[in-house]
Order: structure tokens, then sequence, then C-alpha cells
């Protein structure tokens, strides 16, 4: 960690200064990209916190066999950071850890990365007006602002099955994987089907001498149109950037149209919901012909209720010999296998979790590492007992000079560099213009949190997933509360477009302590002087 102590001594007419004007947390495209948009307006004083050895967050943990990209390559980039050399419609993750790469390098970020940092707590310091970063293993960080770029995925999630303890075998986790365990001539098994299984299944099957997959709920799985682009393609993107960015945009209409359409607005238009579902089911046809096995394949909930995959090879990986899928509920793990409640006991030498990741919007991450802002707020509490709500799925009141990458209904769903690049929009603006005014913390008022969050939750209670179709689906885009929290149930257009109109006058802008506020104007609040009500007009 950079010493920064001396910065923070003041004098009688110079108050203490934190360590940086804004840390970021997280070294994922979330957080690379606010690094981005901050030396945009100017802003240098800032870092980038990852308790990872490297950049890339999500793509730094998943390093599996044959991951890849579940959307087209061209819209999985930033608008302002086009790749014109992908190698292939949907890339994989060595190709997309490349672009990371050239992120850093292009922009210089390597100066503000801290490797090693993992943060352990955040505290709003209502007297120096700065949070207070928690470092484990190397004290505490100051910054005026904090960013949270940890993305949807938190933590791994171990499974809950009796006896995994036990288990005398090779244990690998998806998100952790072991490069130098040779899969030759052992029996293997896998627990879990959602995305990551659709891809790594197919490649285990033909690294190890047995498979089998335990499988809870089936996903929908369609074609995948994944090709080689050719030399003279991508040379034309290289030269006419104007033409990847049509392409960009069609292809970007054409996944939201189809994933985020059927999601949001399926309720209203169920009929057309079916195709898709007709579709899928048609190419498991082509790619199973078993009768049983394509029962044991299909998903007894709508498509679109759970995010859906593509793969050519997956489906087709269940007929072979030496693969077996599991649909009988797991009852334990024994030191040498695997037993389901039918009595069968399933010998492995090799057990492969593909259970996914535990939410940032459940409570359980921020109980390991706390949160707690002003008047005494716990974002673990507040995720446990209340409906969440976050402005622009950005800012939350009770917390200054706090913004979140994702936050609830944050993800429109089609790009997740959409979502990203509204993200970076809200937050350079707010920390511009809190600097602009001198003020010494910003938060979006109660009243436009509401407001927010009633335009957004009406919007969520005519999707799809508020149908009888999804109703064995149990979905995370659904929260515990039963809100559409973790997807935004609008277009990623609408988002867009707030992230650039949002009114300025949603915010409170604070000018020190809130006791010697309320001192002054006798209230718990800031009272806006005629020049700084101007501003908000002028905004």
């Amino acid at each position: 960690m950079r010493k920064t102590r001396g910065k923070r001594r003041g004098t009688a007419t110079t108050p203490r200064q934190p360590d940086h004007k804004v840390a970021i947390i997280g070294a994922g495209f979330g957080g690379l990209g606010v690094g981005i948009g901050l030396l945009g307006k100017g802003i240098d004083d800032f870092v980038i916190l990852e308790r990872a050895d490297g950049v890339g967050g999500t793509w730094l943990a998943n390093s599996y066999p044959d991951v890849a990209v579940d959307v087209p390559g061209i819209i999985y980039q930033f608008s302002f950071e086009k790749n014109p050399n992908w190698s292939r419609t949907f890339p994989k993750g060595a190709e997309v850890r490349a672009y990371i790469e050239g992120l850093v390098e292009k922009y210089q970020l390597d100066a503000h990365l801290r490797f090693g940092h993992d943060v352990v707590a955040r505290e709003w310091d209502e007297d120096n007006q700065w949070w207070n970063l928690s470092i484990a293993g190397a004290g505490t960080l100051t910054a005026k602002y904090v960013v949270t770029a940890l993305g949807a995925f938190v933590e791994p999630r171990t499974p809950d099955i009796e006896g995994l303890e036990t288990f005398e075998g090779k244990v690998i986790q998806t998100q952790r994987w072991d490069h130098e365990y040779d899969f030759t001539g052992k029996r293997v098994a896998v627990i879990g089907t959602g995305a990551t299984s659709v891809q790594l299944v197919p490649q285990l099957a033909q690294m190890g001498e047995h498979l089998d997959v335990y499988q809870r709920r089936a996903i929908w799985v369609f074609a995948k149109p994944d090709f080689p682009i050719p030399a003279v393609v991508r040379t034309a993107f290289g030269f006419a950037p104007i033409l990847q960015s049509l392409i960009r945009g069609v292809v970007a209409a054409a996944v939201e149209v189809g994933l985020v359409g059927v999601t949001v607005y399926g309720k209203q238009v169920a009929p057309l919901t079916l195709i898709p579902n007709w579709a899928c089911r048609a190419f498991l046809f082509t790619q199973v012909r078993d009768r049983a096995l394509r029962k044991k394949l299909t998903p007894n909930y709508g498509f679109g209720c759970k995010r859906p995959s593509v793969s050519n090879i997956y489906y087709k990986t269940y007929t072979r010999d030496d693969v077996e899928l599991v649909t009988d509920p797991i009852a334990r793990v024994t030191p040498t296998g695997i037993e389901t409640r039918d009595g069968i006991h399933r010998p492995i030498d090799v057990l492969v979790t593909a259970t996914g990741f535990e939410m940032s919007q459940s409570p359980e991450p921020f109980r390991r590492r706390p949160v707690r802002g002003r008047d005494g707020f716990d974002l673990a509490d507040f995720y446990e007992n209340n409906r969440a709500k976050a402005y622009e799925g950005v800012c939350m009141p009770q917390l200054p000079n706090h913004f979140m990458v994702f936050g609830p209904f944050a993800w429109s769903g089609s790009s997740w560099h959409v979502m990203v690049e509204n993200a970076i929009r809200i937050i350079t603006r707010l920390i511009g213009e809190t600097e602009r005014r001198g003020a010494t913390s910003v938060a979006v008022s109660e009243r436009a949190n509401d407001e927010f969050f009633e335009f957004i939750s009406e919007r969520g209670k005519e999707t799809l997933m508020h149908g009888k179709a999804c109703i064995g689906a149990n979905s995370y885009y659904i929260d515990k509360h039963g809100d559409f929290g973790f997807l935004r149930p609008t277009t990623a257009y609408q988002s867009t477009k707030a992230s650039k109109t949002f009114p300025l006058s949603d915010f409170d802008f604070g000018f020190g302590p809130r006791s010697d506020i309320s001192a002054k104007t006798g209230k718990s609040g800031v009272q806006a002087s005629g020049v700084e009500k101007l501003a908000d007009q002028q905004a």
C-alpha cells in the first residue's frame, strides 16, 4: 500500500485529507472502467483495490476448460474501446483477459492498482467526511469516495451437502481450477448444470474415464453460432470502426429482444415466449433422440425465467456411453463417492463443484465484510430486512460518497458493459459536481430513491418472472423479497438515457458533519444557498 499517512495531517487552516480521493474496490471490468472514466474527467487521485493477484475479476477466477463469453464478443466490450480483433464470435477466456490487460496498458492503470488488498470492512466517518476501509493484514486506508465494483457474483458457493468434507478424493471448484491435475483414467462427478457446466461438461467428458453430472434443474440451451471471424472482416473493423459500431448495434438489439424482451415483457406477450421455447426443444431433439433423456434435459419452467445458454455440444455429450445424467437428489457425499436418495452409490475420484456464487445483493457477503454508513446503517441488515432500493442501481441514501457499479436494478441484461458505462456516467458526474461545489458529501435523497424504486418495481410486476411459467425456476433474477432486483426490468436504451439525464436535484450535497450542519441550519440536511440553487437549475 502506498504510504500516504502524511497527507492526512492538517493544520489550523488546512483540514486533514484522506489517503485518496477515490477508492475503487475490484479490478474487473467495472473497476477498470470507473478508473478510465475518472481519468477522462481529470481525476487521477484514485486506487483500485483488488484482493487477487491480477486484473480481470471473474475472468481471472474462472479459467476452467473452454471458458468463453456466452454472448457475442462484439457486444462484450466497452463502446469507447472496441476490439476489432476478436478471433471468433464468442471469444474464449484468454482473449477476454488479453482485452482486459490491454485496457490497463493503454490507460496506464498500473500505477493505480493495488493487488492483494482485500477490503474486509467499509465504514463512513461522519466527522471526517470520508470512508475508512479496512484492508486484511494492511491496516486502514481512507478515501473521500468509494466505488464498489464487485460484480454480481461475490464468493464461490460451496454446496450444502452432507458429508462433503469427508470425501477422500480430489475436490475442484470451477472458480479455482487446478490446471495441474490429470483427469486421465479418473471417474469424475460434476454438481450443477448452470452456464459454467454447459461449457465445462463436454470437456470433462473427454478428459476422464467416466463422468456423472448431477442436475437439480435443467437449463435452456440453444445452438451456438460460433465461428472464426475472417481476417478480412477484422481488417475492415480496424480501418472502419463505424462498421463495427453498426454491427454492434444490430447484435445488441437482437440479444436484447431475445433475452431481455422475453424476460421483461414476456408476461404481456406470452404467446411470443413460446417461440424460443420451441426452438430450444427442436434443437434438443436434433441432439438427443432418446425420449427419456430428452425429458430429463428439458426444463420444467419457461424460457427466459433463468438465464439460458448456448452450446453446440452440451446436449450431445449426454449421449456418450461414458456420461450419465443423474437427476435423483443427492443424499450425501461419502469418502469414496456420491449417494443419491434412491440408494444408489456412484464411486468417483474427482468432485467438481459448479454451484455458482453468492449474490452481491444478499446479506451473507456483507456479514463477513461489513458496510456501515450514516446513522447506524448496516448493509447486511438492510438486505436482510428490507426491499433493496438503489437509485439507478448506483446510490443509496444512507451511504454518502458511495457508489455501486452493480447494485439492485442496475443490469439491463443485454450487455454487462452497457451497465458499467451507465454507472461510470453517473459516478463521474456526481463526483465532479461535488468537487465543483466544494461539498464534502453527496447522497441520493430518500424521495428520489423511493420514486425510482416505485417506477422500477411497478415494471417488475409485469415481467415474465412473475408469471406461472416461472414458478419452478428458482431464478436468481428474483431476490428474497420477491423483487426483480438482479435484473433491471427496462430496456438498455431507457437505462442509458436515465444515466445521461438524471437531475442533480435528486441529490443532497453536504458541507460538513451533520452535527455542524444541524447547529447552523436547525435541520439534519443541508440548506442550499442561492448560488447552489442556481447551479441546480443550470444543471
